[in-house]
C-alpha cells in the first residue's frame, strides 16, 4: 500500500520511472524485487486531488506501460489512472468535489461522497460543543432561523466557527449584532481570532479594537492577497515560493501560523517540505474577497481587470467590481468562486465594512453611495437569474442577493406562497428560481414536492430541480 500526497508530489520535478518514483519515497521497496508479478496485490492512494498542481493531462500525455521507462511524475499519474501501467493495482484517490471532475469518467469505478452533517446532527453538535445547553438551545434556534448559514452547518468547520462567534456575542448580549448571513459570520470570527491571539500574546487590552487590530492588519492584509492569488489558481497549498509572491517571509508565516492557529497552519507534507494552508478554504475564501474589496478601496483597483490603465481606475465603481466578479464566477467550470462571491457582495455592505474597519481602508473618495451600489449589483444579478441555465448557479446567485439584503424577487414569491395564488399564476424561469430558493431555504424538508401544483414552461420545470433532490418524493 503507497499512500502519496499530491501536495508532495506537486514538488517532483526530475524524471522518474514508477519503480524510482516508489523507491524515491518507500526506501524499503529496495528489498522487493518487483511488483509487476501479478502476485502482489498493490494499492496506491492519492491523497488530496485538490491540491495537485501537475497537469493531469489525460489526452495529450505520452502512453507508458513500463514499470522501469523514466518520464514526468504527470504521465506516470495518468497512466497509472487510466491502467496502462500496473493494470493488476487498485487505486484510491480522495477529493473535495469541485476538482473531482480533473479525472475522467471512464477512469472510475466507485465513488464514496463524505456528506458532513445532517439536520440532527448539526444540533448534537452544538449541543456537545457549548456546555451551558440554555446557550446551546439559543444558538440552534439563531441558526434555524438564519436558513442559508443553518445549511451551511453541514460541514462540521462551518458549525465550529459558528459555535466560536455566537457563543461569545450571545454572552456578552450584543443580541442586536448577532451574524444573520455568511459575511457577517466570517467577519466576526475573523475579529476573534485576532483579539484572542492578542489577549494570549500581547496582553492587549480591549480599550480601543481599532489600535489593537493595528499590528496585524499589514499580516492580515498579505495573507488576504495570497489567498485571493491562489484561490484565482484553484491553490488550497501554498509552498515558500507562493508565500514570497505575496511579500510574506518563511519565518513572518511560522510565526502567524503559531500566533493565530484557527486562521493559517504550517504543516509538513508526508514525505518533503513545508506547506501552508487556511484552515478551512471558506477562510481562503473570505480573505480573498477582503483583497478585492481592498484593493479596490485602497488603490482603485479591479483585480479582475487586466489593465492598469490610470484612466480606468479614476472612473471605476464598486459595482464595476461587482459585475466582473459575477462574471468570473459564473464562467467557472467547477464553481471555485461562488462563496468568494458571497463574501465580495457581503462585504460591500457597509455595516460589513464598518465591523472590518481595522483591516480596510475607509472609503470616502468613492462618488457612489452604498445603496446605489447594492441596487445595482442586485439588478445584475436578477438579470442573470434571468439568462442563467444552470439551477445550481441560481441558487447561489440568489444567496449572493441574500447577502446584500436585496432579495425583493424571493419576498415577493413568498407573499405568493402565503396567500396560495401561485398555482393560478404562469410563473416566468425567474420567479420558478425564486421559488426553488425558498422552497430550498425552507426549515422543514418536503415530504412531497408536486411539480404539476406550478404552471411554468419546461425551462421554469428546469429550474425546480434541485428542490427535487432535496425533497423526500417528488412526482
Amino acid at each position: 500500500m503507497f499512500p502519496l500526497p499530491f501536495r508532495d508530489l506537486n514538488l517532483e520535478k526530475d524524471q522518474y520511472s514508477l519503480m524510482q518514483l516508489l523507491s524515491h519515497y518507500f526506501s524499503e521497496l529496495k528489498e522487493i524485487d518487483s511488483i509487476e508479478d501479478g502476485e502482489t496485490k498493490t494499492v496506491f492512494i492519492f491523497d488530496g486531488l485538490d491540491e495537485c498542481r501537475l497537469s493531469l493531462d489525460f489526452k495529450n500525455n505520452e502512453k507508458c506501460c513500463d514499470v522501469t521507462k523514466p518520464t514526468s511524475v504527470d504521465v506516470l499519474l495518468t497512466n497509472l489512472i487510466k491502467g496502462n501501467l500496473l493494470p493488476s493495482a487498485l487505486l484510491w484517490i480522495t477529493s473535495r468535489p469541485a476538482a473531482a471532475n480533473q479525472i475522467p469518467p471512464v477512469c472510475v469505478d466507485q465513488v464514496t461522497e463524505v456528506r458532513g452533517f445532517n439536520d440532527p446532527q448539526k444540533e448534537e453538535y452544538f449541543r456537545k460543543k457549548i456546555t451551558d445547553q440554555n446557550l446551546a438551545n439559543e444558538i440552534i434556534k439563531h441558526m434555524k432561523t438564519s436558513r442559508s448559514l443553518h445549511i451551511m452547518c453541514h460541514m462540521p468547520v462551518f458549525c465550529w466557527i459558528s459555535a466560536t462567534v455566537l457563543e461569545m456575542m450571545l454572552k456578552e448580549a450584543e443580541k442586536d449584532e448577532v451574524p444573520k448571513t455568511l459575511t457577517q459570520m466570517y467577519s466576526h470570527f475573523m475579529l476573534i481570532q485576532i483579539i484572542v491571539k492578542n489577549k494570549k500574546y500581547n496582553k492587549a487590552t480591549e480599550t480601543n479594537p481599532k489600535e489593537l487590530f493595528q499590528s496585524d492588519k499589514e499580516m492580515i492584509l498579505k495573507l488576504a492577497k495570497l489567498a485571493f492569488q491562489q484561490l484565482q489558481k484553484g491553490n488550497l497549498i501554498f509552498y515558500e515560493e507562493d508565500l514570497r509572491e505575496c511579500g510574506l517571509d518563511i519565518t513572518e508565516a511560522s510565526e502567524y501560523s503559531a500566533l493565530c492557529t484557527e486562521i493559517f497552519k504550517e504543516e509538513s507534507g508526508l514525505y518533503q517540505e513545508t506547506v501552508y494552508s487556511f484552515v478551512h478554504l471558506s477562510i481562503q475564501e473570505f480573505l480573498a474577497a477582503v483583497h478585492a474589496l481592498e484593493s479596490f478601496l485602497d488603490r482603485k483597483e479591479n483585480v479582475f481587470s487586466l489593465s492598469s490603465d490610470d484612466e480606468e481606475k479614476e472612473s471605476i465603481q464598486l459595482s464595476d467590481l461587482h459585475r466582473r466578479a459575477v462574471d468570473k464566477a459564473l464562467k467557472s467550470e467547477n464553481g471555485h468562486l461562488d462563496l468568494f462571491l458571497r463574501f465580495l457582495l457581503g462585504l460591500s455592505l457597509e455595516s460589513n465594512q464598518n465591523l472590518l474597519r481595522g483591516f480596510l481602508t475607509q472609503t470616502g473618495s468613492t462618488t457612489q453611495t452604498n445603496e446605489e451600489t447594492v441596487e445595482r449589483t442586485a439588478r445584475y444579478l436578477s438579470d442573470n437569474i434571468e439568462r442563467e441555465s444552470s439551477p445550481e448557479r441560481i441558487i447561489n446567485l440568489f444567496h449572493c442577493l441574500n447577502e446584500l439584503g436585496a432579495n425583493s424577487l424571493v419576498e415577493d414569491m413568498q407573499t405568493s406562497l402565503h396567500s396560495g395564488t401561485l398555482s393560478e399564476t404562469r410563473l416566468k424561469p425567474d420567479q420558478c428560481s425564486a421559488l426553488a430558493y425558498l422552497l430550498l431555504m425552507s426549515e422543514e424538508v418536503l415530504e412531497k414536492f408536486d411539480l404539476k401544483t406550478y404552471n411554468t414552461s419546461e425551462k421554469g420545470y428546469q429550474r425546480l430541480l434541485p428542490v427535487v433532490k432535496t425533497c423526500k418524493g417528488a412526482l
